[in-house]
């Protein structure tokens, strides 16, 4: 039955260009997995701009196909030829900026970079609404107060995720969760807020830009419908090869916010994921609006419409991983060649045997700016008093700690300043690799039961995998979070809930972390 299923063509793929890794996952109608892809990348930190090369992209979006290929070929002893349907995700947010004839006017301008606060700050003040300085509409805005040239040659304005789906189908299209990224979307309407465009238009008009913002943003396409069709030039981008056959319709496009919310059944009031990788943000799906504009949260919206509190940090695990790097190495002049799997799995668990508080110890991951805390650059940092207590443990438990802490910083936000309730966090991402470690360390840092999915390491091209599958549904009567409940029924693991000394433990760094952020700021400024 596998090897018919990929044979006929009603397979269905999902891939997903995250920071480090790109991921393709190909699954049933059902949604139930059948083989998967990857392949690694890297962003690149070019004359201050956080970016990735276009070429790159595509070179790694072949190899990762590639890669699931080569599974479903050693596992099936097939090819596939023809798929049912077929989504696409990216990073969210960032910019990126195409003329007329397709053309890109500046490099890809990530999520990670702080460097539109300006803009950011009278946004914010303009639409009475969050802007924070990822989103797109501030990198647009920035650029027009920075003047620079290429703003006059605008024709399009897109994310990863909508730029690949043009590459692919010709279409400027964008899901729900993603355009909410870009710009604010009205959730009654489904489309980009009217009054807002009408402001931006009317605060900018003395810059003499030559287009409507309206006219440079992508449509944006209901969750459950198509979003274009793989075209024959789409089709030999994604497979050079050339057994891949044109035709396979899409849908539309999300972000890596988006397809955590699918991967864990979390797009309900009251339900909350958090995916942590090379950055960590966390979701809640709001009862209500919130009191007031909170500069720490973003507005977004679930792929069918529900708005959604999301705290981002822009540095979780790269800092971590560098170590881990680092005593690899170590391992290796030693004479014992260490795998990544061995080696997180054998030092992570160390953490839950350190103190509570890390022993005195604090880090500092901050690879790049955190807007959490203040800071449009970053320099990681490992600071101890010589009372402290510097054993092994220790030093991964700190490390894992302050992975979260800007995290925390925003969550408190949401749950102490809005009293916003959510019964349990749904985990994601590579921080979750490593049973239980993970799971415990969330839960200590968000005070909250915290539950993991056996895909929590691939759930973001899973998840858009899922969201092609509801695309081409048989039972149309289902809507998004009924179609989810099927897919998922019972493989949701139970939640671990915190235990009191971590939440201490917690606590206590937490305070240290705050307390030492004076000295970020001097690394920053000195180094």
């Amino acid at each position: 039955m596998t090897k018919h299923s990929i044979e006929s063509g009603s397979a269905i793929l999902g891939c997903e260009l995250g920071s480090t890794r790109i991921k393709a996952t190909l699954v049933y109608p059902d949604g139930q997995p059948l083989a998967s892809g990857s392949y690694g990348w890297e962003n690149q930190l070019r004359d201050g701009i956080w970016t990735y090369d276009m070429e790159d992209v595509w070179k790694g979006i072949a190899g990762c196909y590639e890669n699931l290929l080569t599974e479903v070929k050693q596992n099936f002893g097939t090819a596939i030829t023809r798929l049912a349907a077929a989504g696409f995700s990216g990073m969210m947010h960032g910019y990126l900026a195409v003329d007329d004839e397709g053309n890109l006017l500046v490099p890809f301008r990530t999520w990670r970079n702080n460097i539109t606060g300006e803009a950011s700050k009278e946004l914010t003040e303009l639409f009475t609404a969050p802007i924070p300085q990822r989103w797109s509409i501030a990198h647009l805005y920035q650029a027009i107060l920075n003047g620079e040239d290429h703003v006059q040659h605008i024709a399009h304005l897109t994310t990863l995720a909508g730029y690949v789906q043009w590459k692919l189908t010709g279409e400027w299209t964008l899901g729900m969760c993603e355009a909410s990224g870009m710009f604010p979307v009205d959730p009654d309407t489904g489309a980009f807020n009217a009054g807002m465009l009408d402001a931006f238009d009317r605060h900018v008009a003395g810059h003499n830009v030559p287009w409507k913002l309206a006219n440079l943003l992508p449509s944006i396409v209901p969750v459950g419908e198509r979003a274009g069709t793989l075209t024959e030039e789409g089709a030999r981008l994604l497979d050079p090869s050339g057994n891949l056959e044109p035709g396979t319709p899409l849908c539309p496009p999300e972000g890596d916010a988006g397809t955590g919310m699918i991967a864990t059944n979390s797009i309900r009031p009251r339900t909350g994921n958090v995916s942590a990788g090379t950055s960590v943000f966390a979701m809640v799906v709001l009862e209500k609006k919130l009191s007031r504009v909170h500069p720490e949260i973003d507005i977004v919206l679930t792929p069918d419409g529900r708005p959604v509190g999301m705290a981002h940090s822009n540095n979780c695990t790269s800092d971590f991983d560098a170590w881990m790097a680092l005593f690899g190495e170590a391992a290796k002049v030693l004479g014992k060649e260490v795998s990544d799997t061995d080696l997180y799995g054998s030092l992570m668990p160390l953490a839950l045997e350190g103190d509570d508080e890390a022993g005195g110890l604090l880090s500092f991951g901050y690879i790049s700016g955190e807007h959490l805390t203040g800071f449009t650059e970053g320099r990681p940092l490992f600071v101890r008093t010589p009372g402290s207590s510097f054993t092994l443990a220790n030093f991964i438990r700190a490390h894992l700690f302050s992975s979260l802490c800007a995290l925390r910083t925003g969550l408190d936000v949401l749950t102490e300043g809005e009293g916003v309730r959510v019964e349990e966090i749904r985990g994601h991402g590579g921080f979750f690799k490593t049973p239980e470690i993970g799971q415990r360390i969330m839960a200590a840092a968000a005070d909250t039961a915290v539950s993991v999915l056996e895909t929590a390491g691939e759930g973001g091209a899973w998840g858009m995998a899922l969201l092609a599958a509801y695309s081409v549904r048989d039972r149309k009567e289902l809507d998004l979070p009924g179609y989810l409940d099927e897919v998922f029924k019972d493989s949701i693991g139970s939640a671990l809930p915190p235990r009191p000394e971590d939440v201490s433990g917690f606590i206590q760094y937490f305070q240290r972390y705050k307390a030492g952020l004076a000295v970020e700021a001097a690394a920053v400024q000195s180094l």
